[in-house]
């Protein structure tokens, strides 16, 4: 195998990766204060349809990028009014605005980008940075990003700074994610913490297919996450709710998405199935503990009711 073909594969990776990890960042910080967001494929989902229409019809990338953010963050509201303001169940939640998100946007694409603007949409173009984007491999998959895929890393970086478990921010959604009653009984805003990790979720996604839609592929099409929002969410189990971890695991995922274009290409005789089921075989070796302790946070899923 060629340099230029591992660069290549290398910078594929990274492509599938960034969307993967800004959203599952943001989905580690809701999971940890105990809400999951099954949901994040359809705030993704959203988000890339969003952020299409919105570059189409302004013919700015920044807005259409905006506008993808806004989308999730709507979906995200009705997450967070469903799931903790009126304790609906979270998985059924999830599912169900999947279905709703993938239903709307095929309606949407068919009515407002059918007549081919869903295939020519103004993205962000890679903005190479000197000396650094001519490192061998890993030079053109990091430092030959577009101005929002520096974003997304950027965002990743605070993301993983700001809710360390080293601050005080931190440890309060960690404290509410282990028992929001006893934390409510220390005086914590346990509802208002949640909202607003759903909502910061909800952001991270809307970039997430923001970046797919305007830096990846500079086009929209039907489902065309898929799946993506589920290994975001599987990637924060498989990193056993860490940063570190949540980011090699997001970067597995990219990889092996990218490797079922890449092998058959290369003449590679896998079954293409293997490929598309290895993130989740290795999410499922994960959650079992072959590789070490997982343990979700005791609250996730659980509604918080206020006791008397």
């Amino acid at each position: 195998m060629s340099l230029d073909t591992v660069t290549d594969i290398a910078t594929s990776g990274i492509g599938f990766t960034l969307p993967i990890l800004v959203a599952a960042s943001g989905e580690l910080v809701s999971e940890r204060a105990g809400v999951l967001n099954l949901s994040l494929e359809a705030m993704m989902l959203t988000g890339a349809f969003a952020g299409v229409l919105g570059a189409v019809t302004t013919g700015s990338p920044v807005l259409g990028a905006a506008t993808a953010v806004l989308a999730a963050l709507l979906f995200g509201v009705l997450q967070a009014i469903w799931s903790i303001g009126l304790r609906a169940d979270q998985i059924v939640v999830g599912i169900a605005s999947n279905a709703l998100a993938l239903g709307a946007t095929t309606y949407g694409a068919r009515l407002l980008l059918d007549d081919g603007k869903g295939h020519s949409v103004p993205g962000f173009d890679a903005l190479p940075v000197p000396v650094l984007h001519h490192i061998p491999v890993l030079g053109p998959a990091l430092f030959g990003q577009t101005a929002l895929g520096y974003l997304c890393i950027a965002i990743v970086a605070v993301l993983a700074f700001v809710f360390s478990r080293r601050t005080k921010l931190g440890l309060v959604i960690d404290a509410i994610g282990e028992d929001a009653v006893a934390a409510d009984r220390t005086g914590l805003p346990v509802k208002a913490v949640r909202y607003g990790c759903v909502l910061l979720a909800a952001f991270a996604a809307g970039l997430g297919g923001a970046q797919l839609a305007l830096s990846e592929v500079h086009s929209f099409s039907d489902n065309m996450t898929g799946g993506i929002g589920y290994l975001a969410v599987v990637a924060v189990i498989a990193g056993r709710w860490r940063a570190l971890g949540v980011i090699w695991a997001s970067v597995f995922f990219g990889l092996a998405q990218a490797l079922q274009f890449a092998l058959p290409a290369l003449g590679v005789d896998v079954p293409f199935a293997l490929l598309v089921m290895l993130p989740y075989l290795i999410a499922i070796v994960a959650v079992s503990g072959l590789v070490g302790n997982s343990r979700s946070p005791r609250d996730l899923t659980v509604a918080f009711a206020r006791t008397s």
